[in-house]
């Protein structure tokens, strides 16, 4: 997704040559493999042209960090409860003034 978010579309080969300019090399049913199960999650779109796919990210890297988290938390609440809740108020509780203003600004702009 890395990939992706740095680019506002891609085919498979364009990714596999980004990502084998470092030092592990991948091979393209790989790649393909995985952009294709991003697909079916619905985090990339597919467009056919020609013989070859173009794919685009669904989701910025902030939305989709920001649905992760919200998955996460839900996850921990719903297994966990009053448990996970209390938890996490304690952690609130001991946030230096700055980190508390950003977490504010956070839940504000939702």
């Amino acid at each position: 997704m890395g990939e992706m978010w740095r680019r506002s579309e891609a085919t498979v080969r364009e990714v596999l040559e980004a990502l084998n300019r470092g030092p592990k090399q991948r091979a393209y049913t790989t790649v393909m493999t995985i952009m294709c199960r991003l697909w079916d999650k619905g985090l990339l779109s597919r467009e056919r042209r020609g013989r070859t796919d173009v794919y685009r990210a669904i989701l910025s890297r902030d939305a989709y960090l920001r649905a992760r988290a919200e998955a996460e938390v839900d996850a921990l609440v719903e297994e966990f409860g009053d448990l996970a809740l209390s938890h996490f108020a304690r952690q609130v509780g001991g946030l230096d003034p700055e980190r508390l203003r950003r977490l504010r600004e956070l839940t504000d702009g939702e």
